[in-house]
């Protein structure tokens, strides 16, 4: 095929994306609406997860240079071949020469095409799927452009076409998402009502939604607590901790339901994940579009996911006992008490599920706890929600435990600060059984004081106050908030909200900084987040609220208590001081194209901006390596005997940190409550749609 106009945004997507890698920061990617992609490549007997095409809004125009058998399906409805419509989900014979124009779609947002045989692409990272944000995977790793040419792979294994039309489920522009409550709720997280008006609002999809995330605009609900503690001022933070694709965290008051393209670590509450039936319907969803979120019981999740799956295994018993839906614009009868539209309500009480295992402290162990997180996630908890580097040690010890059961089904491991989500085939393995197996394994772990970690010093290249930090400074300031307390300089910030005297100052602490991983991919791509190991040196801020559209790749920053090394260009939300070199490089001559790992014990070494751009090349072109030497980590370093320099850094922390509240309360239209300029608190908020 010949690609003669590409469309908004068309990218060369398969099933089930790439897997294994949700630990460092790679998302799945992969077709979005699964269902209508996998019956398109069912409709011409592919496998269902043979490369295709996603086409947003408005689909391509192709011009076809072979014969092919083609299928359209998803938000189909003004497609031509020649000139003549093409109906959804029946096969179509096309000849060397025609034009295929998909056109606008039609009531959803998402087209898809499937070829026989499948598109071929290179295999990154063991996917044919697009990943934008990255820049790998699919068609040279990006949406399609006029003159692209794409090849089509020989038919594997062929198998009959079928018509699937009466399989397919138009979009309605209400959405009703089945979702499994946790694995955060009441009452340590939100209040009963704030619970309530969580699944009982009618939500509106709104405009910045995207492949990471798909935002709800809404009422606010109400939290338990004033604020996260050490993870953040709002209420909605906690300790970096990982997401489940279709997870709904609360990002401030804003629900935002985790796309395949999205993050999977941050600092926000979870109080419900979309079932993996349902997660089709957000790709369809446009901006406007009303939502509705059902609860359902894990065994009713189960029950949905195992009829998806059979209806897509044996599509030609399904069409023979296919039932027509409703008509197009019907809407179900509204039950009693429910709202009108555009209004919040209080539903019932939801509670989520009884924890599947819950171990009290005993001794110098912590206690341990495992929810669901959605029909196919564990969350592992450990201990209260505090900063515990010994905690964190304890989690990469009982990945480690885990990892070493060899257990099928197991199949995604992402470490948290004081956490460990853990993603199954669920068929295979079931979520009870996994947590048994963690509890194990938790309960014959070692004493962190008998071990001993072997880890890397690493030494990065940092040009402090780099001029692309400024230029997103600049850009922040110009087009989002310009009465941010942060502008227009974060350096002026980081000085002004931990009580230093001078710019100097806060550089002379990054630099003394021995700055320990303790998270990996919080924006992506094997980006750390760490924590200095002495406390003397631990700098605190707010983070963008709202957040940054434009970061520079590797730019480094501080939010809460965490640094971060930005993994790629993209929003954020971390107040930025430097920049440093690459921490990803794809191809890397075939190692892992993350560069740090979990517990490396990273310093920065001040160069000029002139110099981090001759590192900063050398290192992306394969020509030079980080400059690591090996280390170890013990109990020790993780606990260092508090000092009277650190306890007088720290309470001239506190007393800026206070007065710089102060100053917010006082600005028009602040206050203590609000905590922000303009009533704005200063969340943690992150860009991740």
């Amino acid at each position: 095929m010949k690609v003669i106009a590409p469309g908004v945004q068309t990218t060369v997507q398969d099933l089930p994306g790439r897997t294994g890698h949700w630990g460092v920061g790679v998302p799945p990617s992969g077709a979005w609406d699964d269902r209508s992609f996998a019956l398109a490549n069912i409709a011409v007997g592919n496998d269902p997860g043979a490369a295709g095409l996603e086409a947003v809004l408005n689909g391509p125009v192709l011009r076809f240079t072979g014969r092919a058998l083609v299928c359209l399906t998803g938000a189909v409805g003004r497609a031509v071949l020649d000139g003549r419509r093409v109906r959804p989900g029946v096969p179509v014979a096309v000849s060397p020469g025609m034009v295929l124009d998909l056109g606008l779609a039609d009531g959803g947002l998402r087209q898809y095409l499937a070829v026989r045989g499948g598109l071929d692409v290179p295999h990154v990272l063991g996917s044919r799927a697009t990943f934008l944000l990255g820049g790998f995977g699919g068609h040279e790793g990006r949406a399609l452009r006029e003159g692209d040419e794409l090849a089509v792979r020989a038919v594997q294994n062929p198998v009959e076409p079928a018509e699937v039309t009466p399989l397919l489920r138009p979009p309605t522009g209400t959405w009703d998402l089945r979702v499994v409550p946790g694995p955060h709720g009441a009452p340590d997280y939100l209040t009963e009502d704030g619970l309530a008006t969580f699944f009982g609002a009618e939500w509106r999809v709104d405009h910045r939604s995207d492949r990471t995330g798909v935002r709800l605009a809404g009422p606010v609900p109400a939290f338990a607590r004033t604020d996260g503690g050490e993870a953040g001022l709002h209420p909605s933070n906690i300790h970096d901790s990982a997401y489940p694709v279709g997870g709904i965290m609360l990002s401030g008051g804003t629900p935002v339901i985790v796309g395949p393209d999205g993050p999977s670590l941050g600092g926000f509450v979870v109080p419900a994940a979309v079932v993996r039936a349902d997660r089709w319907k957000l790709a369809q969803a446009r901006p406007g579009d009303t939502v509705r979120l059902r609860p359902v019981t894990p065994e009713e999740a189960a029950g949905l996911n195992a009829a998806r799956a059979a209806e897509l295994a044996d599509v030609r018993s399904a069409l023979a006992t296919f039932h027509l839906p409703e008509p197009r614009d019907a809407r179900p009868a509204p039950e009693p008490g429910t709202p009108a539209r555009g209004t919040a309500a209080r539903g019932p009480v939801v509670r989520r599920p009884a924890p599947l295992l819950d171990l009290p402290a005993t001794g110098g162990r912590p206690a341990l706890t495992a929810r669901r997180s959605g029909d196919h996630h564990l969350l592992i908890e450990c201990g209260p929600p505090v900063l515990d580097l010994v905690v964190r040690m304890r989690m990469h010890l009982l990945a480690r435990a885990i990892a070493g059961l060899a257990l099928a089904g197991l199949k995604e491991t992402v470490e948290g600060v004081r956490s460990l989500l853990l993603a199954v085939d669920e068929r295979r393995l079931p979520l009870d059984r996994l947590a048994e197996a963690a509890g194990e394994a938790w309960l014959t772990l070692a004493d962190p004081a008998t071990v001993e970690l072997p880890v890397r010093e690493v030494t990065l290249p940092i040009a402090l106050d780099d001029p692309s930090v400024h230029e997103a400074m600049r850009r922040y300031q110009t087009s989002v908030r310009p009465d941010a307390p942060w502008c227009p300089d974060n350096v002026e910030f980081i000085r002004r909200i931990n009580g230093l005297a001078s710019r100097e100052e806060v550089f002379g602490v990054v630099a003394a900084a021995e700055y320990l991983v303790v998270g990996l991919g919080d924006v992506y791509l094997g980006a750390p987040v760490a924590v200095p190991l002495d406390p003397a040196h631990r700098l605190v801020t707010t983070k963008y609220d709202p957040a940054r559209t434009w970061t520079p790749a590797n730019a480094v920053g501080i939010g809460g208590t965490y640094l971060c090394v930005y993994g790629m260009e993209g929003p954020g939300g971390y107040q930025m001081f430097g920049r440093t070199v690459p921490v990803w490089r794809l191809p890397n001559r075939g190692d892992p194209p993350w560069l740090l790992r979990h517990f490396d014990r990273l310093r920065f070494e001040p160069v000029s901006a002139a110099e981090l751009a001759r590192a900063r090349a050398d290192i992306a072109a394969g020509h030079r390596d980080l400059e690591t030497k090996p280390a170890t980590l013990t109990l020790a370093d993780l606990t260092p005997a508090e000092t009277p320099e650190a306890a007088a850094f720290t309470a001239r922390r506190r007393a800026a940190f206070a007065a710089e509240r102060a100053r917010w309360a006082e600005q028009p239209g602040g206050g203590a409550a609000a905590g922000g300029v303009g009533g704005r608190p200063p969340s943690k908020r992150k860009a991740t749609s």
